[in-house]
């Protein structure tokens, strides 16, 4: 074993699968010896469903935005390890409503960590930084007629124009570990992953899965097995073609290039996954309903469009009534960790066609696809394991 790792934001939907299949010893045992996972806030490993291991480092509490850089590579250098570890894989996030204040926090975070990570180890290989399809401009939604965006989604698409390149706080991080990245003798690489469909311990504030894993099973306990579920979403939502990403096969692709892509290849970008083809709701709704034997259906006529956290909060006495009949553990469905613009953009406001092309992943080496009924139901098999949903 000769590999150390470190994951920022390990408790994140993203980060939570890097551990996992680290843990698990992807791509093949004997490569890891020691995972370190950071994380704002303390997390109990119990509560992860990760395997009790004693490679497993759990970090919480360093800042990563305030305090001087010195202060910053003092704190990481105190973890146990650090100066072995050769492999980052950044996925930590900080939202907010404020667009420009997430620009600034995004940018300084990012160039703060890998400074202070490259000063900490000398023994540093690679490092990976996940952006996502906000690179394409799948995020400006109305505004999209101002750019090109030509199908399929490729990663050698030219930047954003001016002023939405200027408002991307990708830019900024992917321009300083360029330029940060000359002459040192570490590789990195980017990935651009879709919607991401992934487990979370906790509370996110961008796990779709857990919103629709909830909905689902409000909607079997107040409808019965066996009922009709329309798709809450539009019907631009559910016709658009995407390509989903489980965070299982996110980590599984990024760890790959980690280890496998060349020097003359540094910087690269890569789409990331599940399956070559793009798939849509009206493909995937039926499947997803289907683990919670219920009958996927389209969405309503215009004007009774359901929206999941409305829906959620119309029945909120049926969940707690649920929390007291299952045991389900209290306090992630009345959370405040919850954005609504989130959900209803991922299911009604990305109305169009976004597909990615694939090659250059599935070009690396990379050969494993997974259908949406291993994704989604991983991660509602792993909430029920953690009491979130009935089992």
């Amino acid at each position: 074993m000769s590999k150390s790792a470190l994951v920022f934001g390990a408790s994140g939907v993203s980060g939570w699968a890097f551990v996992n299949e680290l843990l698990h010893d992807y791509p093949r045992p004997g490569i890891w010896k020691r995972i370190n996972a950071l994380t704002n806030r303390p997390l109990s490993q119990t509560s992860t469903l990760w395997p009790a291991d004693s490679r497993l480092k759990l970090v919480a509490g360093i800042d990563l935005l305030n305090g001087s850089q010195e202060v910053l590579a003092s704190s990481m250098s105190e973890i146990e390890g650090i100066d072995e570890v050769t492999h980052v894989y950044y996925l930590a996030y900080k939202a907010s409503l404020d667009l420009e204040k997430e620009y600034k926090d995004a940018e300084a975070m990012f160039r703060r960590s890998i400074i202070a990570i490259d000063r900490v180890s000398s023994a540093l290989e690679f490092i990976v930084l996940q952006t996502g399809s906000k690179t394409y401009g799948c995020h400006l939604l109305s505004q999209r007629s101002s750019i090109n965006m030509p199908l399929p989604l490729s990663e050698s698409h030219e930047r954003l124009p001016s002023p939405h390149a200027e408002q991307l706080f990708y830019h900024a991080q992917l321009d300083f570990l360029s330029s940060y990245a000359k002459g040192k003798t570490w590789n990195w690489c980017e990935t651009r992953p879709d919607i991401i469909v992934g487990f979370v311990p906790n509370r996110s504030f961008y796990s779709l899965a857990t919103s629709l894993g909830i909905f689902l099973a409000l909607w079997k306990e107040v409808d019965g097995e066996g009922a009709r579920c329309p798709f809450p979403g539009s019907e631009g939502g559910w016709e658009a073609l995407w390509n989903q990403g489980s965070s299982d096969m996110l980590a599984r692709q990024a760890i790959h290039l980690s280890l496998t892509l060349p020097r003359e290849r540094k910087g690269e970008a890569f789409n990331v996954a599940d399956e070559k083809a793009p798939g849509s709701w009206k493909m995937k709704w039926p499947d997803i309903c289907s683990h919670f034997e219920l009958q996927g259906a389209p969405p309503p006529k215009e004007g009774t469009a359901i929206e999941v956290r409305r829906y959620i909060e119309d029945h909120m006495d049926a969940w707690k009534g649920m929390e007291r009949k299952y045991g389900l553990k209290s306090g992630i469905v009345d959370s405040i960790f919850w954005s609504r613009r989130f959900e209803f953009a991922c299911l009604s406001l990305f109305d169009f066609d976004r597909q990615f092309d694939m090659r250059r992943i599935y070009g690396s080496g990379f050969e494993e696809e997974r259908t949406t009924k291993e994704t989604w139901g991983s991660v509602f098999d792993r909430m029920k394991r953690a009491n979130i949903i009935p089992s």
